[in-house]
């Protein structure tokens, strides 16, 4: 198991990750962004207000993160936010990663704009282990939704799902049930089963 405690600090610990966001032809554009700052529930960054990822945050806010140590990752997908008292914030970040003084001397650092993730969804994904391990942690309000894959009434149980599963996570009982905290995700009972009972959540 893992907290969300634990996901946000190794983000932080790690720094640089990889940002999505959209571009106005509808584009996905990625780059490296330094997580500068985390509290118990989200992770914040700053960007120049010069730079198109700027006009992307303001435009389309939606944002995927991803962060990767040691075979663990992090993928932080929501809503960003610009921050009000930007002066404070950003004082506040270049206190915290002083490296930044380096980058942007003096009061240029005033052209960096703060922003947070406000309502998303925080997933974590351990292939370190067998069977491997996913957490979901809901950052804001944001209810997190199912997805996978899922066992109907339908299962005859004949057991072709438990043989064929990579990481053996699927439960005998009527019907036969996958462990969710430990599912690839990648289908494999899903294409093999022969009545069609199990489910794919979007």
């Amino acid at each position: 198991m893992v907290t969300k405690k634990e996901c946000l600090k190794q983000v932080r610990e790690v720094i640089d990750g990889v940002l999505s966001t959209v571009d106005k032809k509808g584009n996905s554009q990625s780059r490296i962004i330094d997580i500068m700052h985390i509290d118990e529930d989200t992770v914040y960054f700053l960007t120049a207000r010069g730079k198109n990822v700027y006009e992307q945050l303001i435009t389309h806010p939606q944002v995927s993160y991803v962060s990767f140590k040691n075979n663990k990752s992090i993928r932080i997908t929501g809503i960003a936010k610009k921050l009000e008292n930007q002066k404070k914030w950003i004082d506040l970040m270049f206190e915290e990663n002083s490296y930044m003084n380096n980058v942007y001397p003096g009061k240029t650092r005033y052209i960096l704009e703060p922003f947070k993730i406000i309502s998303g969804e925080i997933e974590f994904f351990d292939l370190t282990q067998k069977p491997i391990l996913r957490e979901s942690f809901s950052i804001g309000n944001y209810e997190i939704k199912l997805k996978g894959y899922f066992i109907s009434e339908q299962c005859i149980e004949c057991g072709l799902c438990v043989k064929n599963c990579p990481q053996k996570v699927i439960i005998e009982g009527t019907p036969f049930k996958i462990s969710q905290e430990h599912c690839l995700h990648c289908g494999i009972c899903y294409e093999n089963c022969p009545v069609n009972a199990i489910e794919k959540i979007e």
